[in-house]
């Protein structure tokens, strides 16, 4: 019978040529684990700031209606006091709306830089990752070109 070659040696020997560096995998995982705390972080300071301005605008929905709700002397008064209701909840909608809307941009323009940055520094550590993959290939190949 004709004896079979053994192939895992073979591959072993060429698998061993061409180390593997964990370092770019340790770098992105580093870097992909600082943006999500830096997002996190804006997430987070956009909710607390959303809160305040529901909060805030609760109260001051609550004050007018009670102010609304009080018996009046005469009925016109009532009349006047819910147009004066009404009036006043539209002011406070514009501006809490337009509050919401700048934490809405703030959101927007601080993702937008961390993402760029992150761009770079992915890119980055990318290029030195090939760069130094591209090394040692090529020394791996001058090694074994040599046997």
């Amino acid at each position: 019978m004709a004896n079979t070659q053994d192939f895992t040696a073979m591959f072993k020997d060429v698998m061993g040529s061409f180390p593997v560096d964990t370092t770019a995998m340790d770098d992105a995982f580093k870097t992909s684990a600082s943006l999500n705390e830096k997002l996190s972080g804006v997430a987070l300071e956009a909710a607390e700031k959303s809160a305040e301005v529901s909060s805030t605008w609760a109260k001051t929905t609550f004050t007018k209606l009670a102010d609304m709700s009080k018996a009046k002397a005469e009925p016109a008064d009532y009349a006047k006091a819910m147009t004066d209701f009404a009036s006043a909840s539209a002011e406070v909608a514009a501006e809490n709306m337009a509050a919401f809307a700048e934490i809405a941009q703030k959101v927007q323009m601080e993702t937008v830089e961390l993402m760029m940055a992150a761009g770079k520094d992915i890119s980055e550590d990318a290029t030195a990752a090939v760069n130094k993959a591209t090394k040692e290939v090529k020394t791996a190949a001058k090694k074994a070109a040599a046997k």
